[in-house]
């Protein structure tokens, strides 16, 4: 009797087990869906909130974290509650929110020497989902571009998500003319002189696009121009403005456009110019105390850029990064700089 007794409690934990990983994959699902159909603040918070839970349960470098930050919090109300992680937690642990195997990773550049963050994708289908969805927000469909993008291959762009972003839009764009050319200055100089009705978006780390301007200037009506990143040690650092000014008088445009991004997040915001940034509705920028982390600071005031990335779903959406920076009411940001004693990185920033 006894041993059926066991038999039988055996098969309804089996069955308990089974139906709870049922709920929680149908669970999981639905949020990814959720990502991207957000259309309101009230979606956005929502959302944040049941990625919080799913990711506190599932993440243990971040649950340890919001236990040791925030004892006994366990069921924020409001987005303003959630703790955001520092993102320099990704050069030493594995931040991670899913029982599956990574299917790829994505390492920051660094500069010599240095740690190297390291962001473990769950699902790549996810990241091109996020800056697909983004870059059409934006831009609109890849196909009207002759996409051209001077960023470095080679061991230096070796599991970069940047330069995945850049392939995969290379591809999508469907024209002979897109690639990769920082090598190929000669090439690329020919391709920015001639003059079409096919518009044309240059995207490239700020050194490179200064070093193919050094002798001569460029005039292309159809030219977007989109700066990437700072100088990498590469040249000497300059504060937005003078780069802008300069490549503005280079290239003949109007605007410079801008990437934000990093290794440590799967979404990106853009700049049409003057610096200010646009989120996608899944992103948003909220601006901490420099002097108290857990204070979250109003409109206009300088701080610590803090982010959130729906999408970065399967690692941490919340992260508090080393970058300074003011949101503005109309949801816009401004990023002014970076902490003292951070570390060079491949993103966009440059010093104040």
């Amino acid at each position: 009797m006894r041993k059926n007794i066991k038999f039988h409690y055996s098969n309804f934990i089996s069955i308990y087990l089974y139906t709870i990983t049922f709920i929680f994959i149908v669970k999981i699902s639905e949020l990814k869906n959720k990502i991207f159909g957000i259309n309101s603040v009230s979606d956005f918070n929502g959302i944040a909130l049941e990625i919080f839970h799913y990711q506190y349960l599932r993440n243990k470098v971040y649950h340890d974290f919001v236990d040791l930050l925030n004892p006994g919090l366990k069921n924020p109300e409001q987005v303003s509650e959630i703790p955001f992680l520092p993102v320099e937690l990704f050069k030493t642990q594995k931040i991670y929110s899913s029982d599956h195997e990574p299917e790829i990773q994505f390492l920051s550049s660094g500069t010599t020497g240095s740690n190297k963050s390291t962001h473990y994708i769950a699902e790549i289908a996810l990241y091109e989902k996020s800056f697909l969805t983004s870059f059409e927000i934006f831009y609109g469909d890849p196909r009207q571009y002759v996409i051209l993008a001077l960023l470095p291959l080679g061991t230096e762009g070796q599991d970069s998500s940047l330069i995945y972003m850049a392939d995969k839009l290379i591809r999508i764009s469907e024209n002979v003319k897109s690639g990769f050319y920082f090598e190929k200055t000669k090439e690329l100089n020919f391709l920015l002189q001639q003059s079409g009705e096919q518009k044309i978006i240059l995207l490239g780390v700020s050194y490179a696009l200064l070093d193919i301007t050094l002798n001569n200037s460029l005039n292309n009506p159809n030219l977007i121009v989109m700066e990437t990143g700072g100088m990498k040690g590469r040249r000497k650092e300059m504060v937005r403005e003078e780069l802008q000014s300069v490549l503005k008088s280079k290239f003949n445009v109007m605007n410079i456009h801008s990437e934000y991004g990093m290794t440590e997040l799967l979404s990106q915001a853009y700049s049409k110019g003057d610096g200010i940034f646009r989120t996608p509705p899944w992103m948003k920028i909220l601006i901490r105390d420099t002097n108290d982390p857990k204070t979250l600071l109003g409109y206009g005031k300088t701080g610590g850029i803090n982010v959130i990335d729906l999408a970065n779903l399967y690692s941490c959406s919340f992260i508090s990064t080393q970058d300074l920076g003011k949101t503005r009411e109309d949801g816009s940001f401004e990023v002014l700089g970076r902490f003292d004693n951070s570390d060079i990185r491949g993103c966009n920033l440059l010093v104040i």
